[in-house]
């Protein structure tokens, strides 16, 4: 078929078709849709594949059903990818060995094309005791850099771009840095956030009462609850983030919720998962469903949309059975609940073609209606799965107790009964992106239009940018239809005209059908006054929504779309918002300076070397790559991990410290051990010391003082003067030379 536009072939093309280094890949876009079709078939019984792979095929043609992103690109091909657009990391644990596990986890994850959330809230407050050390944590924050650093790392490394989700709870110490984190526009860039807000703290909002900020059943301090959402809706309105959920509603209204505690979402907010939760996405495409568009009688083909809704469960549910995971505790997960995300995209398109502006009530009431069509048929699809291929392993029936269940009609209740489910949660509605740009440029999710004519900036694999014109899908049937007579008015909103009311009434209608959540975005006017920007995010949770997000024009946000004059469009023109400000690892000088360092590892035989390299920075050494070698192939892998993660983080600058002091905090269960006559409680805190003095000693005030010697070997260097104790770590064996003093034991540096 021909795309209805250029930029719908290019992202076909680059981002979907399956081009191999040898043999034969797709040609068109029907080739596409017949090796998808074929793949999530082969989850069938053998004599059922050719039946449900034409059905399949039939589903995709014409854009009617748009499997997300992962599928399409993957299916098929024999790569080793997962199908699965999108995760939730598990538990972050609060320490160490932990932590670095967990960015090892997110990783590998990121590398075979899925996106991340984590809940950070699981991580000690910066200032609290290290107990056993003698140090303080750093907080959250400091382990969201790595995240960050990491990502950006997978990135440069050629992958997909990697997307995450960083959530804290607002009773965690740390939350004011957490809302003010994303004002410094150069953090956490590769960062959505949200604060998780349960229904107590919006209760003491409405009292005007305090608010205890919490960790371990310890009360750090009280807030009072209005100044701090205060502090979260003025960073909102000034740079966009962080966003809210809602997570009593969220886990009250999860159909799981017997078997699962739900404390983080996806990167774009539509699935809220359990740790280790991954999201299997899917659209139905409703602006291909309408009958005459533009006519009096235009209409929804209600009958064509329970038809897709079937065989989209059923291919989704087959995808369960045939992708790969990047981990096996993401497989057993969505295999114990066959988890699924079915949704829509060119909502708005479908409501301009039948005349009924985006926004009223007369368009709450058809989303809820065409909305509704789709939970019934979804729920009725999976119980008829579930009779032919078991329902799914953690089913149990106090699920029909659940509130979407109950909302259900008695036919469909009794056949759940009857059969139990084969999916634990069915529908979702998520940002559609490039995948509705392919099917024509139809409206994204349930979104309005955010233009009906503009310029989208494409990145190149050079890193520049082109500019594409665009129109949007209802304006291209339009004047396929009435040539360049001016489009009805009335019917073509755009989100720049709709007011925030408007945005949350469409938001909590979808809601309302909806098992887990949506991906929306609530459009504000940039004169918007504060307060009521503020009572958004209030009426949002009073609607019953479960999350929210806002836009509103700012200096630090910017965006991919600027809406561009067309004639007779019915489009608002926009000023192009400043560009986000990127941030880029240091490209690696040619030849670097540096110190390598020895450790005698008790019981070890073979010694670990440590490398560090610097850069010259404006106020002297800079560190900017770690490397760790060892003939001990048993530390090969975690070192590997361990110093590219670290080497990240150097490399984007900044106080770096922090390393050294977590990586000292680190214990290993199996014991420390004695070197120089001084307890280390792993290998990992005895590297740790080694980052600590080598940036002591690139640091020291005195030109000539730079610490040399093997890092923590049986005698410290041989150096002139007397020895005296450490005021940092006691040890014996102060140095004193040319005016500096020296520990060679923890990196301590005084020069006087």
């Amino acid at each position: 078929m021909a795309f209805d536009n250029p930029l719908a072939a290019d992202i076909w093309s680059s981002k979907y078709r399956f081009r191999p280094t040898e043999g034969s890949g797709d040609d068109t876009v029907e080739q596409t849709w017949a090796r998808v079709a074929a793949a999530i078939a082969e989850a069938e019984a053998p004599k059922a594949r050719r039946h449900w792979r034409e059905r399949f095929a039939e589903a995709l043609s014409d854009f009617q059903f748009l499997p997300a992103g992962r599928i399409m690109a993957g299916a098929g091909t024999g790569r080793a990818v997962t199908l699965f657009n999108c995760f939730v990391m598990g538990t972050v644990p609060d320490d160490l060995n932990g932590i670095f596990e967990a960015v090892r986890e997110a990783a590998v994850t990121m590398q075979q094309g899925g996106g991340v959330g984590m809940d950070f809230s699981t991580v000690r407050p910066s200032g609290a005791p290290v107990k056993g050390v003698g140090a303080d944590a750093s907080g959250p924050l400091s382990f969201m850099d790595v995240w960050d650093s990491m990502c950006r790392t997978i990135l440069s490394a050629g992958q997909r771009r990697g997307a995450m989700m960083g959530c804290l709870r607002i009773d965690h110490p740390d939350i004011e840095a957490f809302i003010d984190a994303k004002r410094d526009p150069g953090r956490l860039r590769n960062f959505n956030v949200s604060v998780l807000v349960p229904d107590a703290f919006m209760r003491a909002l409405e009292a005007g009462e305090d608010w205890p900020l919490v960790f371990a059943g310890e009360t750090y301090r009280a807030v009072p609850a209005r100044d701090l959402w205060a502090r979260l809706m003025q960073a909102t309105y000034d740079v966009a983030e962080p966003g809210v959920i809602f997570i009593d509603r969220v886990n009250e209204r999860n159909n799981l919720s017997g078997i699962e505690t739900i404390s983080a979402s996806n990167p774009c907010g539509e699935q809220m998962l359990p740790p280790y939760g991954a999201c299997l996405l899917g659209s139905i495409n409703l602006a291909r469903l309408v009958s005459g568009p533009f006519e009096p009688d235009a209409a929804l083909d209600e009958a064509r949309l329970a038809e897709l809704t079937r065989t989209a469960i059923r291919f989704l549910d087959n995808v369960i059975d045939v992708s790969r995971f990047p981990l096996e505790a993401q497989a057993e997960e969505a295999r114990a609940k066959r988890r699924l995300g079915l949704g829509v995209t060119g909502l708005a398109d479908a409501l301009v073609f039948c005349g009924v502006p985006y926004g009223g009530e007369a368009a709450a009431e058809m989303t809820r209606r065409w909305l509704g069509v789709i939970k019934r048929e979804a729920y009725r699809v999976s119980a008829e799965l579930a009779a032919e291929k078991g329902p799914y392993p953690l089913y149990d029936p106090a699920v029909l107790d659940r509130p979407n269940l109950l909302e259900l009609d008695e036919e469909t209740r009794t056949l759940i009964a009857r059969h139990g489910l084969r999916n634990g949660c069915l529908t979702s509605i998520a940002p559609t992106g490039t995948t509705s740009l392919m099917a024509g440029n139809v409206s994204s999710g349930v979104e309005p239009v955010f233009a009906f004519a503009y310029t989208r900036k494409v990145l190149q694999p050079d890193g520049s940018k082109r500019e594409e014109a665009v129109e949007d899908y209802a304006l291209t049937v339009w004047r396929r239809l009435h040539g360049d007579a001016p489009p009805p008015g009335d019917a073509f909103v755009t989100a720049q005209t709709l007011t925030p009311a408007q945005h949350l009434r469409m938001q909590a209608a979808a809601q309302e059908m909806i098992d887990s959540s949506i991906s929306k975005t609530v459009n504000c006017p940039e004169d918007i006054a504060f307060d009521a920007f503020a009572d958004v995010y209030v009426e949002g949770w009073r609607l019953g929504c479960k999350g929210l997000t806002t836009y509103r024009p700012n200096a630090v946000t910017g965006s991919v779309l600027s809406a561009a004059p067309a004639a007779a469009s019915g489009a608002s023109v926009a000023p192009d918002p400043a560009p986000p400000a990127e941030i880029r690892l240091s490209p690696r000088p040619e030849a670097l300076a540096g110190s390598t360092y020895k450790i005698k590892w008790p019981d070890s035989p073979h010694a670990v070397y440590v490398t560090l390299n610097d850069v010259q920075g404006p106020d002297g050494p800079q560190p900017f790559e770690i490397f760790v070698n060892s003939k001990n192939m048993e530390h090969y892998a975690w070192t590997l991990g361990l110093t590219r993660m670290i080497s990240a983080v150097f490399r984007r600058g900044g106080d770096v410290s922090f390393v050294a002091e977590e990586l000292k905090a680190v214990f290993d269960p199996r014991g420390g051990g004695w070197l120089n006559g001084r307890y280390v409680p792993s290998l990992l805190a005895a590297i740790g010391g080694v980052i600590e003095r080598h940036l002591a000693s690139g640091a020291a005030a005195c030109d000539e003082h730079r610490a040399v010697g093997d890092a923590l070997s049986p005698e410290p260097a041989t150096a002139a003067g007397p020895k005296v104790g450490c005021p940092r770590c006691g040890t014996p064996g102060l140095v004193r030379k040319e005016g500096c003093d020296t520990c060679f034991e923890c990196g301590y540096s005084k020069c006087g």
